[in-house]
């Protein structure tokens, strides 16, 4: 370790309490991305960051991306921030990518403490904050990083530049046509990607990602009657809505996760004994999901089949039916249109296109199959595609000895089950190699209630960072 990169660790050690308080600072804006009510704030934690950046002597500029309709009204989307520090020939160039908006939280939906105001749990060194683990923990894991080197009068030894968006949580909207657009300007030179917006696969032990599930999904609509209509004057006399949709619905997946759609299954590459072998080894125990859900309910006691059906086979999840009657009591209607909605996460292999050609499919036959006067729509939503990425590129091992050095392990090479469109998107537009490099952990509560970063993952994750990007330096001379 040279002097600069023992001093960088030393000081993220040694400043804890500024990484507490700016946490504390930006947890306290509740940038909700997905509620018009609060777009005011997500555009305060925009500004935040740019004044941030620039504070720390990063060039920053604000795009603008338009409008959107939210909740039935015109606002304007939140900027991109986009920086740079660095802009030396002779270093590699990284791009960070990181989000600012969080998902929606009240006391009320079963927090233990306020979700807008950080809770430092002395006891378990847990920090509790809507934000705290996605994204704002590991943004400022970056920022601290760059702030470190500023005070200890410390040159970076890469050049960074950092795209900061405040609409993941909401669809990343026009984000995808800004990099595009941009990517032979703003984005003109970068050398590899890093994002840090995941999770470990437990609680103990890191991970390097280099996978994220796809997604493509559907709105299943059953229209009937002009109008809602009474069960005891109606029921028996009509076709019903509800009825014919959980006949279909109930053919797309077995309460096993098997997805029963004829062409699904088929078009996912084949598990090689090699490839089992890695499922085999990852630190990983049945009971973190088990943790993670407040249940038992696994469809399976097998690790490496609990891991597979995580990252790489693809999975189909019902998620809600709306026009139904939801509320307390007992309601005897006949809803006269119902939407199912569900959604299929792609793996490697898997042809979007090809995914809603067999969806449609399907749902035409099941539905002809039923004899019903009623009306069917199926509406795909834009998909997103699977990513997977070599890591055997440089840009990988310096994460692989980075995280040797900070946590004394290897980390498990992992993918992600969820998605994250964006990481395609510069994968391909920039065509460079993208890392996943997670901060928090497995049981962090992200979208959840008692969203949490423990302490020792905020500090140690920033050393990450700035490991990372000293050993960048190191394998690409």
């Amino acid at each position: 370790m040279s002097d600069s990169q023992a001093k960088f660790v030393s000081y993220i050690e040694e400043n804890q309490k500024k990484l507490i308080d700016s946490l504390s600072e930006v947890v306290s804006i509740p940038s909700v991305s997905g509620d018009a009510s609060y777009r005011q704030d997500v555009f305060k934690m925009g500004e935040w960051l740019k004044n941030k950046l620039s504070t720390l002597g990063a060039e920053v500029t604000a795009h603008d991306l338009g409008v959107q309709d939210l909740d039935g009204k015109e606002v304007p989307l939140p900027p991109v921030i986009v920086g740079s520090v660095g802009s030396d020939s002779s270093k590699k160039t990284v791009l960070v990518y990181g989000h600012y908006d969080v998902q929606p939280a009240l006391k009320s939906d079963g927090w233990n403490t306020e979700p807008f105001k950080l809770h430092h749990d002395e006891n378990t060194g847990c920090l509790f904050g809507r934000g705290s683990t996605d994204d704002k923990g590991p943004i400022l894991g970056w920022l601290h990083t760059i702030e470190a080197h500023k005070e200890l009068g410390l040159e970076l030894p890469v050049n960074l530049k950092f795209c900061f968006e405040g609409m993941e949580e909401s669809g990343s909207e026009g984000l995808d046509d800004f990099v595009v657009k941009n990517k032979d300007t703003l984005f003109a030179g970068v050398d590899a990607v890093c994002i840090s917006d995941n999770y470990w696969l437990g609680t103990k032990k890191p991970c390097v990602t280099n996978g994220l599930r796809g997604i493509a999904y559907f709105k299943l609509s059953i229209s009937g009657p002009a109008r809602d209509l009474h069960s005891g004057v109606f029921g028996g006399m009509v076709h019903e809505p509800m009825t014919d949709l959980i006949k279909i619905m109930s053919s797309l997946v077995t309460p096993q996760g098997e997805i029963t759609i004829p062409g699904i299954n088929e078009q996912v590459a084949p598990l090689t004994d090699e490839e089992r072998k890695i499922y085999d080894v990852m630190d990983f125990d049945i009971a973190f999901v088990d943790e993670a859900t407040g249940s038992k309910t696994t469809v399976s006691d097998n690790k490496p089949d609990v891991l597979m059906a995580r990252m790489r086979y693809p999975s189909l999840s019902l998620h809600g039916i709306e026009g139904a009657f939801a509320e307390a009591g007992s309601k005897t209607v006949i809803p006269r249109r119902v939407i199912g909605k569900f959604s299929i996460r792609l793996v490697p292999n898997m042809d979007p296109a090809k995914v809603i050609e067999c969806v449609e499919k399907h749902v035409e036959s099941e539905f002809a199959k039923l004899k019903s006067k009623n009306t069917m729509k199926l509406t795909p939503d834009h998909p997103g595609k699977p990513w997977l990425a070599d890591p055997k590129h440089w840009n990988y091992e310096a994460a692989f000895k980075a995280t040797e050095q900070v946590y004394g392990v290897r980390p498990d090479l992992t993918r992600e089950g969820g998605s994250i469109p964006i990481t395609l998107t510069f994968a391909d537009a920039l065509q460079k190699n993208v890392l996943l490099l997670p901060m928090g952990r497995s049981d962090d509560g992200a979208h959840s209630t008692n969203e949490k970063l423990d302490l020792s993952n905020y500090v140690k994750g920033t050393q990450l960072l700035g490991t990372y990007l000293y050993e960048i330096a190191k394998v690409t001379q």
